[in-house]
């Protein structure tokens, strides 16, 4: 994160001129801001719903600091300067992260940076997430929620952050926010949850849209946009039912986040001692296969490894047509195939056999282009041998060795759906964010409430930078300064910066006036890391 510079030396210069001035009246400039006003708007009483987000999740845990630093409790802090009320949160145990059930660790405490990448902190979560926490509450920023969870009774039994606040065991998130009885609301993130599990899943789940029935779908699908505009809308009724006012947000494209950016589509240098040898026995390799690609017109799978730079990831295309039983029967059909093998110490007999594997392992392969998002956990495996892949080789007749040989994740190995999101998944998730968005415009405008742009927020951050105050952000992961460590949520830093982004659109739409009476947030209060040293 870029610190602007601060011209420091002009207003010492301005004073050092002051000093020497024998004129006895001073010359001031009047620059008295506007007294602070909450125009139409009335914070008595705030109520935030909204899912990760709003709980102040962040590398990747749910620990008091940053529930002290999420943006509903920043913004409670502004709104208290003009009316506003208490705001209480379900606060977790400690500042480990994670959590227990039955005394057994269900979720990792939260990520470190170790100086060379995210680590898991060395603790033990405290948290018994089973143990309820006394309410009410203001914050119902539940992570993992969808929009159609919202009025699910006895969604606590499901989400066991909503379990341990929940007011009963039948309760429905929405009925418990709207009990609250609010005079000003935030409905944030709300339908981010909707794509993200597919889009971290690397687009294994489902595309529901057209399906309205969400009880037939997966954990990782996409919601169905009708489905989603139902349950908004139904939950905007419930909020402004007494009159309240509030501000909703728009969802941004997930997957300019640092989780789907920061792993390239080109790693394999020529110049890493592990793979640059390789490369003329790879190439040969996939010379074999690369003369079926072109005979079959099929150009755009051709395999090749740069002997002086970077070369793309070998994946699996599910949008591919399968052609396994093409490449198996032409190196059957080849009289010079046996011989082919026979140098890497594979018996002329067993060509056949080899002959089948290679179908199978690229029948939907190609190398990865730009257009590709490989998802953060990807780092972890790219070049690194696939232990059950190299054990189903085996078990076909293949020796440990050669078997190794063909299991290198990117390399030899396909990479499987899970690591990449392709075009059309991409697509997928556009689209439906898309008409979310349509969605929210419009209901926002229905209800007459405030509109805060996040998505804005995040296209910049992840192209030209979104400032805020003295900081510039962007979404790369450690160095971005709005994006944590697990590569999908915010930073303190990143909440606050959203925080004054709701301000703002507060200001426009119910002539408050925070940011012209100087009473935005400065971001850079807040922090966009946490020591290990924090427990």
């Amino acid at each position: 994160m870029n610190f602007k510079t601060k011209y420091i030396w002009l207003t010492a210069l301005c004073f050092t001129f002051a000093a020497c001035n024998d004129d006895d009246t001073p010359n001031e400039v009047d620059n008295q801001l506007p007294e602070l006003t909450a125009g139409q708007a009335d914070f008595s009483t705030y109520v935030a719903v909204g899912t990760s987000f709003s709980s102040g999740f962040t590398d990747n845990a749910l620990f008091i600091t940053a529930q002290l630093n999420s943006f509903p409790s920043i913004l409670s802090q502004q709104f208290g300067l003009v009316g506003g009320g208490s705001f209480s949160q379900p606060l977790m145990n400690d500042n480990i992260g994670g959590f227990l059930v039955q005394g057994n660790v269900a979720s990792s405490p939260r990520l470190i940076f170790n100086g060379t990448a995210p680590v898991i902190l060395p603790a033990t979560p405290t948290t018994e997430i089973t143990t309820p926490v006394a309410g009410p509450f203001n914050n119902y920023g539940i992570p993992g929620i969808k929009s159609f969870h919202l009025g699910i009774p006895g969604y606590g039994s499901l989400n066991p952050y909503f379990g341990r606040m929940a007011s009963s065991a039948t309760a429905t998130v929405i009925g418990d926010a709207v009990a609250r009885n609010a005079t000003f609301f935030t409905f944030s993130e709300i339908g981010g949850n909707d794509v993200l599990a597919y889009a971290t899943s690397g687009g294994t789940g489902v595309d529901q849209t057209g399906n309205p029935n969400p009880l037939t779908y997966g954990s990782s699908d996409i919601t169905d946009p009708t489905i989603f505009a139902q349950s908004y809308t139904t939950a905007i009724d419930a909020l402004t039912a007494n009159g309240a006012k509030g501000v909703v947000t728009s969802v941004p494209y997930i997957t300019g986040l640092s989780h789907f950016t920061t792993v390239p589509f080109n790693p394999l240098s020529a110049n890493d001692p592990a793979f640059g040898p390789q490369i003329p026995t790879l190439n040969m390799i996939y010379g074999a296969l690369n003369q079926i690609f072109v005979g079959l017109n099929q150009p755009n799978r051709v395999i090749t490894f740069s002997q002086s730079g970077n070369s793309a990831l070998v994946i699996h295309d599910e949008d591919l047509p399968n052609i396994s039983v093409q490449i198996t029967t032409a190196l059957n059909n080849s009289p010079t195939f046996p011989a082919f093998i026979a140098q890497f110490g594979v018996p002329a007999q067993a060509s056949g056999l080899v002959a089948q594997l290679l179908g199978n392992m690229y029948g939907q392969s190609r190398q990865a282009t730009a257009e590709d998002l490989f998802v953060l956990p990807s780092s972890s495996i790219i070049g690194k041998v696939n232990p059950q892949a190299s054990t189903a080789l085996q078990n076909q007749g293949l020796s440990k060795a050669l078997a190794d040989q063909f299991s290198v994740e990117g390399v030899t190995l396909p990479m499987a759906d899970k690591w990449v999101l392709v075009a059309s998944e991409r697509d997928a998730i556009k689209t439906a964010t898309d008409k979310y968005n349509q969605t929210i415009a419009t209901v926002a405008q229905n209800k007459g409430l405030a509109f805060a742009d996040l998505k804005s927020v995040l296209d910049q951050a992840s192209s030209v930078g979104y400032g805020d105050g003295d900081f510039i952000f962007t979404t790369k992961l450690v160095t971005g300064g709005l994006v944590s460590l697990d590569g999908v949520h915010l930073t303190s830093r990143g909440y606050a910066a959203m925080a004054n982004a709701i301000l703002k659109a507060i200001d426009e739409k119910y002539g408050s006036n925070f940011e012209d009476s100087g009473n935005l947030v400065n971001v850079g209060n807040y922090p966009t890391n946490y020591s290990p040293l924090l427990r």
